[in-house]
């Protein structure tokens, strides 16, 4: 069950995190050890809450800057 954020204004402008261009790919996992719930981030997402996680137990960083 992943959920994945980005933001299409962001791109449709050419805009993009990482400052020179870069792209990044986040999942952050609801509990410790990558289990339970996931979401992948590839775009600024200020509420984590708002994509169905009530906490953080672990991350992976997937490419970034």
């Amino acid at each position: 069950m992943a959920e994945q954020h980005g933001a299409p204004e962001q791109a449709a402008a050419g805009k993009s995190h990482g400052g020179l261009g870069g792209s990044y790919k986040v999942t952050v996992y609801e509990l410790e050890n990558f289990q339970g719930k996931r979401c992948e981030l590839s775009a600024e997402c200020p509420n984590l809450t708002d994509s169905l996680l009530e906490k953080v137990g672990s991350i992976q960083v997937e490419s970034g800057p």
